[in-house]
């Protein structure tokens, strides 16, 4: 278990799947954790199940507002600030040609304005205390090109680009960003689509499965303890291999 003693972390959509594990990792990990979503009524459960260590506020990501009133709510409650896993995000699943501008925009200002609005209102509370670590959770669409992600994929490649900007920018304050891309991961969302857990339910990845929500989980509390204090703009994929490469099997059918 990584340790996290005393640290206070805002995890944004982490009303269930990867955001909720991440919430998790940090209260097992002694640390406590603001938890915020547009789900109100997970978010709420989710934060009750983590007892006392845990707070949820309904938080839009694309809302300056609202990160105001989210990061200004965790120093109110704990404080002090010194994680923000940026995990709040929305998908989509259709060819390039056919995803309307309006979705596009929509997954974009939520994907990756949401993360810049996130970095910079945190930075100043991050300084003000000495440092932090910013954990942006990109995916495994942001390490490479795949079909069906138009505007998926370019936010997640821009939350990408995006987290090596802050690592070199301030690093002087003391500040670590780093990107998380977790692959194909059993979550509410994929088992809407059909995805399974379990060994050869994902044969595309070397490893021949999908991924636990803990998996990325344990990735994300990595960087945000001071075990990582000297990773910064890095990007850490957490996909079973997914995107390492071509298996034997992909090549030959066998």
């Amino acid at each position: 278990m990584v340790d996290l003693s005393g640290k206070v972390v805002v995890v944004t959509g982490g009303a269930r799947g990867l955001g909720a594990a991440a919430a998790r990792a940090v209260v097992e990990g002694g640390g406590r954790v603001l938890i915020t979503d547009v789900l109100e009524a997970e978010g709420a459960r989710t934060a009750a199940e983590l007892g006392g260590a845990a707070r949820f506020l309904r938080h839009d990501v694309t809302s300056e507002a609202d990160w105001q009133a989210a990061l200004g709510h965790a120093v109110a409650e704990f404080g002090r600030l010194d994680g923000l896993v940026n995990n709040a995000g929305i998908a989509t699943g259709t060819l390039l040609e056919e995803e309307s501008v309006e979705h596009f925009r929509r997954v974009v200002e939520t994907n990756l304005v949401g993360v810049f609005i996130g970095i910079r209102t945190a930075v100043p509370l991050l300084r003000a205390n000495g440092g932090g670590s910013i954990a942006n959770v990109s995916s495994a669409a942001g390490l490479t090109g795949m079909a069906l992600t138009a505007g998926y994929g370019a936010s997640k490649w821009g939350v990408r680009g995006l987290s090596k900007i802050g690592a070199v920018e301030l690093a002087e304050a003391g500040i670590r960003v780093n990107s998380v891309h977790p692959g194909m991961t059993m979550t509410p969302m994929t088992a809407e689509i059909g995805i399974r857990s379990g060994a050869g339910n994902f044969p595309g990845a070397p490893l021949g499965r999908v991924g636990a929500p803990e998996e990325t989980a344990a990735a994300v509390a990595f960087l945000l303890s001071d075990a990582a204090a000297y990773v910064t703009g890095a990007e850490l994929a957490v996909d079973g291999g997914w995107t390492a490469g071509l298996t034997v099997r992909n090549l030959t059918g066998q």
